[in-house]
């Protein structure tokens, strides 16, 4: 028998991971279905199972020879997992329960973050048994490897996501997206990385991944930093912050005794406290906030919240345009910044103008992706990347950027959630186009690509309000009645235009100071990773 290649043993290896990592996934949601049947929502119970999940792998690290010894002890003996697998029935309900607030004390450390607020949701005594000895208790979490239960807890988020009734899909962000985001970005072992509206950590633990395989040969300094405060993030709602910082951990981004690389709280409310050579993020969508924000045009928009931040230019409630001037703000010159944001960032009056010639004077932004629709979990959501760099202010008051890249990602794309998902190799072409680590004169070489146009600075600040939304390409399926998309593919797309449309309404109403159902707003949701 031939031995097998080194590319086709990468190969097998790599199919046998993906099989074990889906066999996890496969398990932990049957773990799930028993949750279920006591009233959860997906979010939640995916939340319960982390607890338990963070204390068996503890146990398991504690218990493993080969570990460093100061290492070992990331639980208190009298609240570790052995605490739990000696009790039974209302006994163990009753110490889970106190093991869940003894852990939350101290929450400036990953373990106060993950067991911070924490409930022991799991009402019956009887189920919560069969988790602990039946269900987790059975499997060994650690023994292959942080890396594949990692991949199987972010597989578990990713199933969570589908469920859009309890608001779990606000917390995800296609795999796919973010990998080419991060591919086309290149961080490196010595760049700091930060994402302020982190969800569950999916940008971060790409951009260390790439990192781990891109540069094999790091100093020892460089491998500690990935896991010791190179790599942060900040998340609003602390039942996310803790999904965050467990599936960081599961990464090993983070000690568990350490202080907690995931902050909680509203990333707007403050100026950064320190900066990033490098951020990604898909900051939430919608269009207001209960904020007042002062400005340094001294304006004031009131709601119920005070933001003093005079270091944003422009005054606006608007979510998506405040969260770009707290990226311009958090980034360190020669820092360069990929962030999703909705279209009404491109073309919007007031503010938004404001924002856009700022961004064109005073960064480099170099490249737009406009997105399709139907990637996201929350419906109508029309969004694009924009990628720029922080850099020093031209002589004379000149502008830095020059060119525009415009890639139209959406113009005859058509993607749905489970029958045609949006997969890395989708992206391959805008990455290449970009030409990653490349002089951007690259583009101007290659060869012609019809959905990838240039525009100069001075065709863009002379457009009216600096118009951003820019679009030139026409969905052949609009000509070719061979081509013609399948009913139910239009009446979605349709769907999708109104609910967008909706939203736009909405926020217009809301502006002028109407009052606007709950659920006008389509994708006040948001989109985090």
């Amino acid at each position: 028998m031939t031995a097998a290649t080194p590319e086709q043993a990468t190969a097998q290896a790599n199919a046998q991971a993906v099989a074990q990592t889906n066999s996890l996934v496969a398990k932990l949601w049957n773990y799930c279905n028993v949750l279920r049947d006591n009233g959860l929502s997906t979010i939640e119970y995916v939340e319960q199972l982390s607890y338990l999940l963070f204390l068996k792998m503890a146990d398991e690290i504690a218990g493993d020879p080969f570990t460093e010894a100061e290492a070992r002890a990331v639980v208190p003996a009298e609240y570790d997992w052995q605490s739990l697998v000696t009790k039974k029935g209302i006994a163990l309900e009753v110490h889970y329960r106190n093991t869940l607030t003894a852990l939350a004390q101290n929450p400036d450390t990953t373990l106060g973050t993950i067991f911070a607020k924490s409930q022991n949701r799991i009402t019956e005594p009887a189920l919560l048994e069969k988790l602990v000895v039946d269900l987790i208790g059975k499997e060994d979490w650690t023994i292959q490897g942080t890396d594949l239960k990692g991949d199987a807890y972010e597989g578990l988020l990713a199933k969570g996501a589908e469920d859009t009734k309890t608001g779990a899909g606000q917390y995800f962000t296609p795999r796919a997206l973010i990998d080419a985001m991060v591919d086309v970005m290149q961080p490196g072992p010595d760049d700091t990385i930060t994402d302020p509206a982190c969800g569950t950590g999916g940008f971060l633990i790409a951009a260390q991944s790439y990192i781990r395989e891109h540069h094999k040969r790091m100093s020892r300094e460089q491998r500690l930093g990935l896991g010791k405060g190179k790599i942060w993030g900040n998340e609003l709602v602390t039942g996310t912050a803790r999904l965050a910082a467990m599936n960081m951990l599961l990464h090993g981004i983070g000690d568990a005794d350490g202080d907690s690389l995931i902050t909680v709280g509203d990333a707007l409310a403050h100026k950064p406290k320190k900066h990033a050579s490098l951020i990604l993020a898909n900051p939430p969508f919608g269009k207001k906030s209960a904020i007042t924000v002062v400005g340094t045009d001294g304006k004031t928009d009131r709601e119920d919240i005070s933001y003093e931040r005079d270091d944003f230019r422009a005054t606006t409630t608007n979510k998506q345009l405040n969260f770009l001037q707290h990226i311009m703000s958090t980034l360190e010159m020669d820092g360069r910044a990929a962030v999703v944001l909705p279209d009404n960032v491109l073309f919007e009056g007031g503010a938004g103008e404001t924002v856009r010639r700022r961004l064109l004077d005073e960064f480099d932004l170099h490249t737009i992706l406009r997105l399709p629709t139907g990637i996201f979990y929350a419906g109508g959501v029309k969004a694009n990347v924009l990628f720029f760099e922080k850099k020093r202010p031209q002589a004379g008051g000149g502008h830095n950027t020059t060119k525009v890249w415009v890639y139209d990602f959406r113009t005859g794309k058509h993607f749905t959630l489970k029958q045609n998902p949006l997969r890395r190799s989708d992206l391959e072409e805008f990455v290449r186009a970009y030409a990653p680590g490349e002089p951007r004169s690259v583009r101007e070489e290659a060869e012609p690509n019809e959905r990838f146009r240039a525009y100069t600075y001075d065709e863009l600040i002379t457009r009216d309000k600096v118009n951003l939304d820019l679009t030139w390409m026409k969905d052949p399926s609009l000509d070719d009645a061979d081509s013609l998309l399948p009913p139910e593919v239009i009446a979605k797309e349709i769907v999708e235009d109104l609910q967008a449309a909706l939203s736009e309404f909405a926020a217009i109403a809301e502006a002028l100071g109407g009052d606007v159902p709950a659920d006008a707003d389509a994708t006040e949701a948001g989109l985090t990773d």
